[in-house]
């Protein structure tokens, strides 16, 4: 495993690089904003047959944690990931976005217009106010006492008192993990959230969107992206199979792949139909061995 460290608008941010196979390398978005990478480690299964590289983003995880929020804007992140990928030698490339890295991919592949060998989006929305108008129609369906807490807590701007934070929970169990217990993974990336990152840009939780990101929207822009896509998610994801079915009919050359039995993080739900899944997607796209990039 290769690691170590990368400088960026901002800060140094952490990496790590898995597996050594010789097909066109895969580097992981994860989400957030904010969130670390831990809960995409069951992409590794991947690296059996090229090499998968993993990095927190600034503000969160073993990366820098600057104190300036001038910094958490779509733009410096996605200057990010482009230093990122100019420090690692990636001139051929498959992009994964998992939920706001799927965001990030998105608004690089838009403005940067990069040469990937394809771009996976994995619960990744393409407009924030349908994603809120989605979300706010699942945590309707909560119980009625649940909701008035969350509601409750939120008009009074008391979102980090226990009980708020208690209530939420149910939605995230039902429309972001449904494991029990969650895996360490997942828990680590909660543990070691930036969120000051989380906060300035999304919110308070996951369907309260009030940060900078609450009217970001490309769907009108989705038919420029020319590579090969996969959209993929759970069937009770809170980034719904109807939203992902509108990007898929948008995008050209576009995959979508709905995982029953599983919500916002269907690689860490089903792993074993994950991995299939997406290397049967690669195997469609862009398989053959790297050139010598680093």
């Amino acid at each position: 495993m290769d690691k170590g460290y990368i400088d960026v608008p901002g800060g140094k941010v952490w990496y790590k690089i898995i597996g050594d196979g010789d097909e066109t390398p895969l580097l992981c978005l994860h989400g957030g904003p904010g969130s670390a990478h831990y809960c995409l480690e069951p992409l590794e299964a991947l690296g059996r047959r090229r090499r998968v590289i993993f990095y927190d983003q600034l503000g969160c995880g073993g990366s820098d944690r600057p104190d300036n929020p001038a910094l958490w804007t779509v733009d410096r992140f996605v200057e990010e990931l482009a230093q990122v990928r100019a420090a690692l030698g990636l001139d051929r490339l498959h992009l994964f976005g998992s939920s706001w890295g799927g965001i990030l991919a998105l608004q690089y592949i838009l403005d940067r217009k990069p040469d990937l060998d394809s771009l996976i989006l994995c619960g990744s929305p393409a407009s924030m106010p349908r994603w809120a108008a989605d979300c706010a129609e699942l945590l309707a369906r909560q119980p009625p006492e649940v909701v008035k807490v969350i509601r409750d807590h939120e008009a009074s701007g008391f979102t980090a008192c226990p009980e708020y934070q208690a209530a939420i929970l149910s939605f995230y169990r039902e429309h972001v993990c449904r494991l029990y217990p969650w895996p360490v993974s997942l828990e680590r990336s909660f543990a070691e959230t930036g969120y000051p990152v989380y906060y300035a840009m999304n919110g308070p939780s996951e369907f309260t969107v009030t940060g900078s990101l609450k009217d970001w929207d490309v769907m009108d822009r989705l038919g420029q992206i020319k590579v090969p896509t996969l959209l993929i998610g759970g069937r009770y994801d809170e980034c719904t199979p109807a939203h992902m079915e509108e990007m898929h009919r948008r995008i050209p050359s576009s995959q979508l792949a709905i995982m029953e039995n599983a919500s916002h993080l269907c690689f860490a739900e089903q792993p074993a139909e994950f991995t299939v899944r997406v290397n049967s997607f690669f195997d469609e796209y862009g398989s053959s061995p790297r050139s010598a990039e680093r």
